[in-house]
């Protein structure tokens, strides 16, 4: 039951426990301890809101920076991890394969404060070796959500 329940709240954490319970073939009580019991033990660790910020007045400028460090002994990459995503402007801090070490998720309202951010509190991080920024232009899919979804015409064209 935890896989099936795990990968339809992965999809709809919305979704009403009735519901659930019906899908998974129990009850919404057994249900709502089970996702207490996620809870818990740290495997649900929040629900979110996916928003398309393209379609709104607000200005939000993404961006991906790959980062190089210096491992420390005996902690690898946690500690540095660590003090980058604790600065609030940071969305995600993975540590990725490839020539970089990390991938830094930011968000801000300008270019400006994105470049702001890796040369005066990124860079000057004593284990940082390098970065490298890329700004998302424009999102086609976002966690599992296809974006920008265009009505398509689909009727077929009829000429005497």
């Amino acid at each position: 039951m935890r896989d099936e329940l795990l990968s339809i709240l992965e999809k709809n954490s919305r979704i009403d426990f009735n519901e659930l319970a019906i899908l998974l073939g129990t009850t919404e009580e057994k249900v709502l301890e089970e996702i207490s019991a996620l809870e818990n033990e740290g495997i649900i660790c929040g629900y979110h809101t996916l928003i398309n910020w393209e379609k709104t007045s607000i200005e939000k400028v993404m961006a991906l920076i790959e980062v190089k460090v210096t491992p420390q002994r005996g902690r690898g990459f946690d500690n540095i991890a660590e003090r980058i995503y604790n600065y609030p402007e940071v969305k995600a801090v993975y540590l990725i394969s490839g020539g970089y070490d990390l991938m830094v998720i930011l968000e801000e309202k300008t270019l400006k404060e994105i470049a702001n951010f890796v040369s005066d509190k990124l860079s000057t991080l004593d284990s940082v070796l390098s970065t490298a920024t890329h700004f998302i232009l424009k999102k086609y899919k976002d966690h599992g959500t296809v974006l920008n979804k265009e009505d398509k015409d689909e009727r077929e064209v009829i000429t005497p």
